[in-house]
């Protein structure tokens, strides 16, 4: 981890909005344009005044360094990465005010995507600096926020097995030939509560909820998902098997979800899920322990991200 503050004097005229402290939370293994140098020098020339600069090895560390940003007195906060340290600084960023900017610098960028922020590193930063300021909807599942989408069954066992050399070969294709070569997707008795009505009772493989449309693997999961709507979009499949499972991820990706005998959607804002035996549950691509009972919600409002003038 290193740590620096920069001072430039030399404001630039032509900057149309002054954004005070910046902090950067990089993870230094992720790569984009010219890397951590080419950042640097671009906020520089660009006038920012005050720059608190924080590099990590791992995405789990950065919520530390977020929290130390805050206290510095950061007015926005850039995170260079991909969507697994998105998810972890928008975790401690939540509920905060503190804008985010997104430089896409990681294998999968399903939330910068997502709102139209491209993997061009010029473009990204200026994005942050002078960007249009979104308040978006942030997902929780059992206490921690995310921001693409949160899963648990097939789609926690699919992070969990997916091979990080091949990840880093293929990108999003890898998760997809990592589930269908690995994980079998059992069924396991499944009980769905969302907004405190019964919605599904039966056996089932996986679990999903989605802030936005385009998940884990670049699928078009949720055609109506919007992360500023107030509600989250809950799907449950009962596909078993490789053959199962390849037809139901054929239709996702062909933008037809809900034609999937063996997929179900809904909406709403509290879901809670219990499982006959516990499953490997993810958010925005990490994955995390196993559980049985998950409890989800939406948290309208909960940040404040820096995206492009032009609707994502």
């Amino acid at each position: 981890m290193s740590t620096s503050t920069v001072d430039s004097r030399a404001a630039d005229p032509a900057t149309p909005r002054s954004v005070g402290t910046v902090a950067v939370v990089a993870h230094r293994k992720k790569t984009l344009g010219g890397g951590l140098d080419e950042l640097r020098a671009s906020l520089v020339a660009a006038g920012v005044g005050r720059l608190l600069w924080y590099e990590v090895p791992k995405s789990r560390k950065a919520p530390k360094r977020v929290r130390k940003a805050l206290k510095k007195g950061a007015d926005l906060l850039l995170v260079w990465g991909g969507d697994g340290m998105v998810q972890r600084c928008a975790d401690t960023l939540a509920g905060t005010g503190v804008p985010m900017g997104i430089l896409p610098a990681g294998t999968a960028n399903l939330f910068a995507t997502n709102l139209g922020i491209p993997a061009d590193l010029t473009e990204a930063v200026r994005i942050a600096l002078h960007g249009r300021r979104r308040t978006l909807d942030l997902g929780r599942l059992n206490g921690e926020h995310f921001a693409v989408m949160a899963g648990a069954g097939f789609d926690g066992d699919l992070i969990r097995e997916a091979d990080r050399k091949l990840k880093g070969r293929l990108g999003r294709v890898a998760y997809v030939w990592t589930g269908l070569r690995h994980v079998r997707g059992e069924l396991v008795r499944t009980r769905i509560r969302v907004d405190g009505a019964d919605w599904f009772d039966g056996e089932a493989s996986c679990v999903l909820f989605g802030n936005v449309g385009t998940i884990t693997g670049g699928i078009p999961a949720f055609d109506d998902a919007r992360p500023d709507d107030g509600a989250l979009e809950i799907g449950v499949s009962t596909a078993s098997g490789a053959v199962d499972w390849a037809r139901t991820l054929g239709r996702m990706a062909a933008g037809r979800s809900e034609d999937s005998p063996f997929v179900q959607i809904t909406r709403g804002r509290k879901v809670t899920v219990r499982f006959a035996a516990p499953k490997t549950y993810e958010l925005d691509g990490g994955a995390r322990t196993t559980a049985k009972r998950l409890k989800v919600k939406v948290v309208p409002d909960a940040l404040t991200v820096c995206c492009p003038h032009r609707p994502a």
